[in-house]
């Protein structure tokens, strides 16, 4: 049996397993009926769209504030850097999120692309989040009001 013929066998779904539709005075019709994969699907890739806008606008954000403090304030360039990369990735990862989204999961010949579409987006996701953690930890916190603040008082 071949790697293709095991998605396709896993993601062809005709009925909802008996833990999930059949309790006992279940009354609920929606329950019953087979899940559809392709609506799933897209759900998942919108809800990881919205996540990958809120860190992108979270990302350029940073960028600007690095960017506002200049060349001089510690670890400008890994910043600029990290920051960048992350950039990039995100628009990838929503470039691919778009095409998976487009593609009909419950067209067997769509399966294996998908598949290795949905790997590759969760692989770029994980290397985000890797980056993401080294630019927090590296931190650009200081910006407009508290930068101005701190430098009228100091503690």
């Amino acid at each position: 049996m071949s790697h293709h013929d095991k998605w396709s066998r896993s993601c062809t779904c005709s009925s909802v397993p008996h833990s999930l539709g059949s309790e006992p005075g279940n009354s609920n019709p929606r329950r019953n009926q087979p899940i559809n994969l392709n609506h799933y699907a897209t759900k998942k890739s919108v809800a990881e769209s919205m996540l990958d806008v809120a860190l992108f606008m979270s990302n350029a954000t940073r960028l600007k504030a690095v960017l506002e403090q200049g060349p001089s304030s510690h670890y400008y360039t890994t910043l600029v850097t990290l920051i960048s990369i992350s950039l990039l990735l995100q628009v990838v990862i929503g470039i691919l999120l778009v095409v998976i989204a487009r593609l009909n999961l419950n067209e067997v010949e769509n399966q294996w692309r998908l598949n290795q579409l949905n790997n590759a987006a969760t692989s770029l996701v994980f290397i985000t989040v890797v980056i993401n953690i080294f630019i927090t930890a590296f931190g650009a916190h200081k910006t407009g009001f508290l930068v101005a603040r701190t430098s009228r008082n100091p503690l």
